[in-house]
């Protein structure tokens, strides 16, 4: 789970200046050249009673301060503030997980724990209250919460957001941890 990038203001206006003469030095090149590159295709055969991560929660890139706060991803993809935390960017991006099962199905999801640490080049931060996509939304924790399939096909997906503590003065850089959801069928 890649959770959070904590950025610092200055080398990122760096990184975007070194950028620009790259760019400019490729334009000016009077050269023509034949260029190739690799990309990958995937696919995912579903079997029956089966779920699967589809990507992983993203906190996005946050600016830390002098003030301790927290950020919120939702299971819909916003983010919100409190505290001394600026949300750079429109990033950040909730889990989502899939399956195939039967349509009204009952299925107990759950939490490996309540929170988690996330850990990077500072002090780790604790992700909390993970919350998933439903209808109403809930917070998942270590007691399964029941859902049904609803759909026909017995296909279905589902998003989770998740609470981030940012400490006073958190160093900047790459923060990440693992939670673990279980699905039971029932």
């Amino acid at each position: 789970m890649r959770t959070s990038h904590i950025i610092c203001p200055l080398r990122k206006q760096r990184g975007l200046a070194i950028f620009a003469l790259f760019l400019g030095a490729t334009v000016a090149s009077p050269t023509l050249a034949q260029n190739s590159a690799q990309g990958e295709a995937e696919a995912i055969v579903l079997r029956p009673l089966s779920f699967f991560k589809v990507n992983d929660l993203d906190f996005g890139s946050i600016i830390a301060s002098g003030t301790s706060g927290t950020v919120r991803l939702a299971p819909d993809g916003s983010r919100t503030r409190t505290g001394g935390v600026t949300l750079a960017g429109n990033g950040g991006e909730p889990a989502r997980f899939a399956g195939l099962g039967t349509p009204n199905r009952q299925v107990n999801i759950s939490l490996g724990s309540n929170s988690i640490w996330i850990t990077g080049p500072g002090n780790r931060m604790r992700v909390r209250d993970f919350e998933i996509g439903s209808t109403p939304t809930a917070i998942l924790s270590t007691t399964p919460t029941r859902f049904s399939i609803a759909s026909a096909l017995g296909n279905y997906n589902f998003p989770v957001g998740g609470t981030l503590e940012v400490g006073a003065n958190q160093t900047p850089g790459d923060y990440s941890g693992t939670f673990t959801i279980t699905l039971n069928y029932l």
